[in-house]
């Protein structure tokens, strides 16, 4: 990571995974050609889950290319440092027009990024395990139907799962005087 000034540590990353709305998963298919996927995932310890239709490009991809990168991107948002009247002054002096740059046209994010070994869940009791923790995440109202969704559907879908072997974050984000929270600044 470039600039270890912002990275953050692996509790961190969990926490953007377990609120971000979706993963984007990464991998090369056979041909050398990059495929990359937005998914509903969810974490239970050092593990991912998702599912999917039990066939497709990406199940196919999975099958002879078994390592992926799936990149999170928890909070973001434009920062507003400065009043108009101090971006006025700011625009002014030659000096502090390096401050529009870093503070004014920029983001505040948190991301995070996973590298694993991608493998289709085989065991019935796993499977249900995951479709429950899923339907947690996004369906969190509608829990005391899930049994019998799950029941219903669990034959038309396949369940993936991908054991981090590596985890990095990043987090780009200022107080409430529009100082930069470096690393240890929570």
């Amino acid at each position: 990571m470039r600039r270890k000034d912002r990275e953050m540590n692996k509790e961190f990353a969990y926490s953007v995974i377990d609120k971000a709305n979706h993963g984007t998963l990464s991998v090369m298919d056979k041909n050398g050609e990059p495929y990359g996927v937005p998914l509903s995932i969810i974490r239970k310890d050092n593990a991912l889950y998702f599912h999917a239709a039990k066939e497709g490009k990406k199940n196919n991809i999975f099958k002879d290319r078994p390592i992926v990168s799936i990149s999170f991107v928890g909070e973001t948002k434009v920062p507003d440092n400065y009043s108009n009247e101090e971006l006025d002054e700011i625009s002014k002096d030659k000096s502090k027009m390096s401050l529009l740059v870093s503070k004014v046209f920029t983001t505040e994010y948190e991301s995070a990024i996973v590298k694993g070994r991608i493998e289709l869940v085989e065991s019935h009791d796993e499977k249900i395990k995951a479709l429950t923790l899923i339907c947690s995440k996004y369906t969190p109202d509608k829990m005391q139907y899930v049994g019998t969704a799950i029941k219903s559907g669990i034959e038309r879908v396949s369940v993936y799962k991908i054991e981090i072997d590596d985890i990095s974050a990043k987090r780009k984000k200022y107080d409430s005087q529009g100082k930069e929270m470096k690393w240890g600044r929570i």
